[in-house]
C-alpha cells in the first residue's frame, strides 16, 4: 500500500474531533508528536487497518465538528487508520452531507424532492437563498427527500460544533427556516411521531399500536404495554422456532423486493462460519417514505427488540443499525433506547439471564440513496465508497466483513414482534395469502391528512386515499416513489398486495402512495425524478452511469417542444430504459425508467 500525505497539517479542533472517536495516538506512525525512534518500526498498522469501518464514523466527527472536511483533517485520519488518501477522498466525495470545500459552519438543506416540490419548494428555495445571501454564515444547499414528506415543504439546518445542533422546519416557510438556520435552539419544536399517525391511538392497529400512547423515551412504559413479550418466547422457542415462525407467518421484506424473511434468516443461520450479523437497513431514501423514521422517533424499543430477536435467530453477536444521517430525532431516540437496554440487561452479555450476548451499534449515512442497496450498505459500513457489489455470493453467505449477513429494514424487523406474540398462524390470517401481515404505507401529496396509514395487506388504494382525505381533481397517483409507477385516477381499485400492483402494471415498493392533483404540472415531476437518478447513481456501471445522464438530457428537450417533434426522443427513452433495466448492476438504474414510463403510457404525460 502506498500512502501519499500532504503538507496540510489538522487544526487542534480537527485532531480533537478525531481524537474523541479513536483516541490518542499511540505512535508517530498515527500522527503523534515526531520521534525518531518512534519512527525506526512501525507499530499498529495491522491493528489501524483492521479499524477502516471507522473511516465514515470518522468522517461524520470531523463534519459534525468543523462543517467541512479539510485536507489536513483527512490526512490525519487517513495516518490515523492506514488508509491511503485517495481512497478517503473517493469515500468522502461520495456522499450529499459531506464537503470536502471550505463552506459555512451551518448548513440549511432544503428539500427539492417530490412531495415537497408539488408544495412550493422552488418558491421556498428562492425566498431562502434570498435572505441568506454571502456573508449571512449559512450555506443554503437543495437537498434530495429529508423523510418529512407529511410537513412538506421540509428543511433541515445543521450547525456544526461540539456538539453538533440541528433544527428541522417542516411545513417551512422562509422566515421559519431561515430561524432554525440563524438561531436553531429558538426554532418551533418538532412535533410529535404520532402527529405523522393519523390513526394514532385507535385500536385494531399492530404495528403503530405503540405510538402516540407509549412515552418513546421509557422502557418502563415500553414494557407495560407489551415490550419484550417476543423476545421472551423468542427465547422459550429457540432459534429454530424463531425461525419456523418467521416462515410459517409467510413474513416478506417490507423494502420493496419482497425476499421471504423467514428463507433469509434460515440461508444466514445454517451457514458454517461462526461469525454472523444482522444489519437493519433504516437508511429510507426513496423520495415520499419516511414510515421507519415515525417507527424509530415513536416507538424506538421496538427496533432495538426487535433487532435482538432477529440477531437470536440468525446466530449474530453483534448487530449495526444504518441510520440516515437526515434523521437526528431518530438518532437521539435510538442511542438514548439503546443506553437504557443496555443498562437493563436488555442487550450486552447474558441478555435476561439466557446467555445470549448481543449489541448493537449505530452507524450513520451520508445522503446516499444507493446505499439502501444492501451490499452497497455493507460497503459504507466497511470504510469503502457505497457501491452495489456483484452477486453470488449473496449476503447470507458473504456480507458485511465477508461473514454471513441478514439484512432487514426497520418496517420488516417490527413485524416479527408480533409474528411471535399473535402466532404464525393469527399472523398469516391477516391480509391475502400471498401478502400477509399489515403494511405501512406513507402518503402525502394532494391528500388533507398526510402521514403512516397501516393496513392489511389487501385493501385498496380508493380506500387507503379516502383514508387520507385526497382532494378534488386527482390527476395521478405514484406507487412505490421514484422507483415506482404512476397510476391513473380510475385505476384506485387496485389491490395494495405486492401480487395486486404486480397484476395491475405497477409495484408497491416500500409503501409510498403520492397523489398529484392537476396543479402539479407532470413534466418538471418527471424532470426531477430524472435529475433525481441521476444524482444518486454511483457511477460504478455504464448502463446507470450513462443512461440517467441520457434519460434527464432526452426530457429537458421534450418539456421544451411537446407533440410530434418529441417522438424521437420518447423511442429513446425506451431504448434507454431498457437497457438499464436489463443491464445495471444493482435496483437503482434497473428502476430508473419506471416512473417515466408509466407517465408516458398510462397517462399519456407528452400528449
Amino acid at each position: 500500500m502506498d500512502l501519499h500525505f500532504g503538507d496540510s497539517k489538522p487544526t487542534d479542533e480537527e485532531r480533537a474531533a478525531v481524537d474523541a472517536l479513536l483516541g490518542p495516538p499511540e505512535s508517530s506512525w498515527e500522527g503523534a508528536d515526531r520521534s525518531d525512534a518512534d519512527l525506526r518500526w512501525a507499530r499498529g498498522g495491522r491493528e489501524a487497518r483492521e479499524r477502516r469501518d471507522l473511516l465514515l464514523p470518522g468522517l461524520h466527527a470531523v463534519n459534525d465538528r468543523i462543517g467541512w472536511i479539510s485536507e489536513g483533517a483527512l490526512g490525519y485520519l487517513c495516518r490515523r487508520l492506514t488508509v491511503p488518501p485517495a481512497e478517503a477522498y473517493g469515500v468522502a466525495t461520495f456522499y450529499a452531507m459531506f464537503s470536502v470545500r471550505p463552506r459555512p459552519s451551518t448548513v440549511l438543506h432544503v428539500c427539492t424532492d417530490l412531495a415537497c416540490a408539488a408544495a412550493g419548494a422552488p418558491e421556498l428555495c428562492a425566498g431562502v437563498e434570498a435572505r441568506l445571501g454571502p456573508g449571512s454564515g449559512v450555506s443554503v444547499e437543495r437537498s434530495p427527500c429529508l423523510g418529512l414528506c407529511e410537513r412538506a415543504p421540509a428543511a433541515l439546518a445543521v450547525r456544526a460544533g461540539d456538539p453538533v445542533r440541528t433544527a428541522v422546519s417542516a411545513p417551512a416557510t422562509v422566515a421559519a427556516a431561515v430561524l432554525a438556520a440563524t438561531a436553531p435552539d429558538s426554532a418551533p419544536v418538532e412535533p410529535p411521531a404520532a402527529a405523522a399517525v393519523p390513526q394514532a391511538g385507535r385500536d385494531g392497529l399492530v404495528l403503530l399500536s405503540r405510538v402516540g400512547v407509549v412515552d418513546p423515551s421509557s422502557l418502563d412504559d415500553y414494557r407495560a404495554h407489551g415490550g419484550y413479550t417476543a423476545l421472551r418466547r423468542a427465547f422459550a422457542i429457540g432459534a429454530a422456532g424463531v425461525i419456523r415462525e418467521v416462515t410459517e407467518s409467510g413474513l416478506v421484506g417490507r423494502g420493496g423486493a419482497a425476499f421471504p424473511t423467514g428463507r433469509k434468516w434460515q440461508a444466514t443461520a445454517s451457514q458454517p462460519d461462526r461469525t454472523h450479523y444482522l444489519v437493519c437497513n433504516a437508511d429510507e431514501s426513496e423520495p415520499g417514505t419516511f414510515k421507519d423514521r415515525v417507527l424509530m422517533e415513536g416507538d424506538p424499543y421496538a427496533l432495538v427488540e426487535a433487532m435482538t430477536v432477529a440477531g437470536f435467530a440468525v446466530g449474530a453477536r453483534q448487530g449495526y443499525l444504518y441510520l440516515r444521517g437526515e434523521y437526528p430525532r431518530a438518532l437521539a431516540r435510538l442511542e438514548h433506547a439503546l443506553g437504557q437496554a443496555r443498562a437493563r440487561g436488555l442487550l450486552g452479555d447474558d441478555i435476561l439471564g439466557q446467555g445470549y450476548s448481543f449489541d448493537i451499534e449505530i452507524r450513520r449515512g451520508a445522503g446516499a440513496y444507493i446505499c439502501g442497496e444492501e451490499t452497497a450498505l455493507f460497503n459504507s459500513i466497511e470504510g469503502h465508497r457505497g457501491e452495489p457489489r456483484s452477486k453470488p455470493p449473496f449476503p447470507v453467505e458473504k456480507g458485511l466483513f465477508g461473514r454471513p449477513t441478514a439484512e432487514n429494514n426497520v418496517e420488516t424487523l417490527v413485524n416479527v414482534l408480533p409474528v411471535l406474540t399473535m402466532g404464525a398462524q393469527a399472523y398469516a390470517a391477516v391480509g391475502t395469502g400471498a401478502s400477509t401481515g399489515p403494511k405501512l404505507f406513507c402518503v402525502s401529496g394532494s391528500v388533507d391528512r398526510p402521514g403512516v396509514y397501516e393496513l392489511p395487506f389487501g385493501a385498496t388504494l380508493g380506500e387507503l386515499l379516502e383514508l387520507a382525505g385526497v382532494r378534488e381533481g386527482l390527476r395521478a397517483v405514484l406507487l412505490g416513489g421514484a422507483a415506482g409507477g404512476f397510476v391513473r385516477p380510475d385505476e384506485l381499485d387496485i389491490p395494495l398486495t405486492f401480487e395486486g400492483t404486480r397484476e395491475a402494471g405497477t409495484t408497491l415498493g416500500s409503501g409510498v402512495v403520492l397523489a398529484f392533483d392537476g396543479t402539479v404540472p407532470l413534466p418538471r415531476l418527471l424532470l426531477r425524478i430524472a435529475e433525481f437518478f441521476r444524482d444518486e447513481s454511483c457511477g460504478q456501471c455504464v448502463p446507470c452511469r450513462v443512461g440517467t445522464v441520457r434519460q434527464e438530457e432526452a426530457l429537458h428537450r421534450i418539456a421544451e417542444r411537446r407533440g410530434a417533434a418529441a417522438e424521437p426522443d420518447i423511442a429513446l427513452l425506451r431504448e434507454v430504459g431498457r437497457t438499464m433495466k436489463d443491464a445495471s448492476i444493482c435496483g437503482l438504474g434497473q428502476t430508473a425508467w419506471n416512473a417515466v414510463e408509466s407517465a408516458i403510457d398510462r397517462l399519456g404525460a407528452y400528449e
